[in-house]
């Protein structure tokens, strides 16, 4: 927890935060000269990009659309989507939406010109190049993909593998929080809780970091502070912009620091069940810190306190009331609070620890060791929440 190793921070080099920033997007773009944009989106933004795509069609750029991605992706569908790209003969990409679709266009950007097959990218720094331009303008406030270096897809075994690389970083990011006013509630609880659980398991991770800290603590203050408020309306736009930043600053945690037991034990949820990356890991994220708080009491305080707890005698007790918060949080912005609620059946425990058990890159980082028992455990109290 003290660490002070070597760290590398790996930031889209062009990084526009605010309102209307897609608008900056219109502008840089039409300056770079390129000519044939394959752009990854999501249906319903169609009324509001079909200006945007207007604007870029008369300066006499090329524009293909794709809209396939409607959940987790899949390598067999990413397959088929670079073949598109590579048809319509894409010289850059831009993925325009949540997670999935930029995690998309991400590998898509990367393999469009890369002489490696999906097989040999998939793991930790296996991509080693990517040379078509890479421009990330979320649509949702959760994920960070835009801002970093990893890419989730789901494998032809039904399991949630990573492509992490320096190379999945774009070129540049858009982070226009207007674009997350039209989300319903539901997402917009799950992808907060998200962003949160990004810069939580960042700050209580065993390969935790000083620099990464300091982010990782304000993200978690600024979903806190402004999650049920974005639930609760739609249009309030300050609320959405500091949830917005929040998500911004946990994408950061992601390839320094990355997540931890939370996200692996939520992995099993939406490949067996399909249930929503964000609310999977909602769904985890308490039982996973009552697991881990006895390790590291003093990292869980400071979490606590950012997420509005006092402080009490023991940094034990003021950890296990920002644990408390944080179930509240869930509950007051209408997301279920328990695997049973969603009508998980009870057995089927056994094998989804079975299948966490196989995200070590994500379990080496939990403060506390984690057996396939330890996760039986943690599933249950989950469960039972």
């Amino acid at each position: 927890m003290k660490n002070r190793n070597l760290i590398t921070l790996l930031n889209p080099p062009t990084l526009v935060f605010g309102e209307n920033s897609l608008d900056q997007f219109i502008t840089d773009f039409k300056m770079l000269g390129l000519k044939r944009l394959f752009i990854m989106s999501i249906d319903s933004l169609e009324p509001l990009l079909s200006p945007k795509i207007s604007e870029l069609t008369e300066s006499g750029i090329k524009i293909k659309i794709c809209n396939t991605i409607k959940a987790e992706p899949t390598f067999a569908e990413f397959e088929v989507i670079l073949e598109e790209a590579r048809t319509f003969r894409a010289d850059s990409v831009a993925g325009i939406g949540g997670g999935s679709v930029m995690d998309t266009a991400k590998l898509v950007a990367a393999q469009l010109l890369n002489t490696q097959s999906t097989e040999e990218i998939t793991g930790i720094r296996q991509l080693t190049e990517r040379r078509t331009y890479l421009a990330c303008i979320p649509t949702t406030a959760g994920t960070g993909s835009e801002v970093s270096p990893n890419a989730l897809f789901v494998n032809a075994e039904g399991n949630k593998v990573g492509v992490i690389s320096p190379y999945l970083v774009p070129d540049a990011a858009y982070i226009d929080p207007v674009l997350t006013l039209s989300v319903p509630k539901h997402i917009t609880a799950a992808t907060g809780i998200d962003a949160l659980s990004h810069c939580l398991e960042a700050y209580t991770n065993k390969f935790a970091h000083p620099i990464v800290d300091v982010i990782a603590l304000e993200g978690i203050r600024l979903v806190a502070r402004n999650l049920k408020r974005a639930c609760d309306n739609a249009d309030d736009l300050e609320a959405k912009t500091s949830i917005a930043l929040g998500s911004m600053y946990g994408g950061m945690c992601l390839g320094p620091v990355n997540t931890a037991a939370a996200h692996a034990l939520a992995y099993p949820l939406g490949t067996d069940f399909h249930i929503a990356h964000g609310l999977s890991v909602s769904l985890m994220l308490p039982a996973v810190m009552e697991y881990c708080v006895s390790a590291a009491p003093e990292r869980y305080a400071e979490v606590a306190l950012a997420l509005g707890a006092q402080p009490q005698g023991e940094a034990v007790e003021t950890a296990k009331q920002g644990i408390q918060l944080l179930k509240e949080l869930i509950r007051d912005c209408g997301l279920p609070d328990s695997l049973s609620e969603l009508g998980i059946p009870e057995d089927a425990i056994e094998g989804m620890a079975v299948d966490a058990m196989k995200v070590q890159r994500l379990l080496n980082n939990s403060v506390r060791e984690i057996t396939r028992q330890d996760a039986v455990n943690i599933y249950h109290s989950a469960f039972n929440s």
